[in-house]
Order: structure tokens, then C-alpha cells, then sequence
């Protein structure tokens, strides 16, 4: 992923390739970003908070820095997929089947939109819930392998990976700040602050 390679160096040892944007000249074609830049600028803009990570053992790190820095450690976490309790079992955590009763959300989502910054989600990880019942804050575990362009590939890959069983209750987390306007997909969501942990698995 070129972005993220930029930082933290590439896997292997090929050159990089530089490209200078200045010396490209105005009436050149503007210069399509990576996918992952996209995304990148559009989430922070969003007023999301990432963490990159180059392994699990990052993540489980990083979790728990966030943990740490937002004093959640006796609150406690609400949880529907319990394949992510197993995942991350060496953080400790006070779960909890009501999302009244907890601070943060964890879990994982569909895809993340690069066009817009969002992250699309479904029944997978929310239920029947609306995003409005969920906490306030989120922490979004996500691989790279899940940035697609836009909405409309997002949801054909929902129908792709579930051809027996399409899941239902389809939206996307977009808004970070207070007061940002809302769109269809997102009807009825309040602002969250969300979090995301991003695993390279390309």
C-alpha cells in the first residue's frame, strides 16, 4: 500500500517510485491518489483517528493504548461478535450485551469507502441495531485488503461474499464531528468518535 509504505518503508527491497507532482505542469491530467491516500485524507478530514498496524501484535498494542489514553479500563465495552473477544483476549475487557450500558463499541466492518472516508457496516457487526444506539465510541478493527473505491462497489461485494445470505441492515459510519449534515445511508446516526485499527494484510 503506497501510503502507508511511504511511512513506515516497504516490505521488500525494490525502489520506490518517486513521482514529483510540481514538475508534472498545470495543463498536464491531475494525478489519480492511491486508494489508500484517498481514503486516508477523506477519513481524517472526517475527523476519524487511525492507527496503523503492521502486524496483530500492533493492534493488541494499539488497543490497548486507546484503552489507556481514554481511561476505559474499569468502563465497560459492548460487544455483539464474539469471535473478536477471542481475538483480542489479551486485552482485558468488562463487556456488555447492552450498548446503555457501555462506553465504546468494538468491532469490525464491511469495507472502507475511500471516496468519502466512510465505513460501511451491516447486520454482520451491528445486529438490527441503529447506529444511533451504539455508543458514542468506536473502535473499528479492518484489514487493508478492505478499501474498495466507492458505495456502489462496497455493496456489491457485501452481495458477492454473501450470495447464500445477504445481510441486511446496510449503512455507513461517516460523520466524526458534531453538527455534519447527514445522507440517506446514514439516516438517523448521531457523530461518533471513532477509532480505527488498521492491519496491512497486503
Amino acid at each position: 500500500m503506497s501510503l502507508f509504505r511511504k511511512i513506515f518503508g516497504s516490505k521488500n527491497k525494490t525502489a520506490q517510485e518517486h513521482v514529483n507532482y510540481e514538475a508534472s505542469g498545470k495543463y498536464m491530467p491531475d494525478v489519480k491518489l492511491p486508494i489508500d491516500e484517498r481514503f486516508t485524507i477523506n477519513f481524517k478530514a472526517n475527523g476519524g483517528k487511525f492507527l496503523y498496524c503492521i502486524d496483530f501484535n500492533e493492534v493488541i498494542e494499539n488497543l490497548g493504548y486507546i484503552i489507556e489514553e481514554n481511561k476505559w479500563k474499569n468502563e465497560k465495552m459492548f460487544l455483539i461478535d464474539n469471535k473478536l473477544k477471542n481475538l483480542f483476549k489479551p486485552v482485558p475487557f468488562n463487556t456488555s450485551k447492552s450498548p446503555k450500558e457501555a462506553t465504546y463499541f468494538l468491532s469490525t466492518c464491511e469495507y472502507l469507502i475511500a471516496n468519502d472516508g466512510s465505513l460501511l457496516i451491516s447486520s454482520n457487526q451491528i445486529a438490527e441495531k441503529n447506529l444511533n444506539e451504539l455508543p458514542t465510541n468506536l473502535v473499528i478493527f479492518a484489514t487493508t485488503s478492505q478499501f474498495v473505491e466507492s458505495i456502489s462497489e462496497g455493496l456489491h461485494g457485501i452481495k458477492t461474499k454473501n450470495k447464500a445470505s445477504i445481510p441486511t441492515n446496510i449503512t455507513k459510519i461517516k460523520h466524526f464531528k458534531i453538527g455534519e449534515e447527514h445522507d440517506f445511508l446514514s439516516y438517523g446516526c448521531s457523530s461518533k468518535n471513532l477509532y480505527l485499527l488498521l492491519l496491512e494484510d497486503l
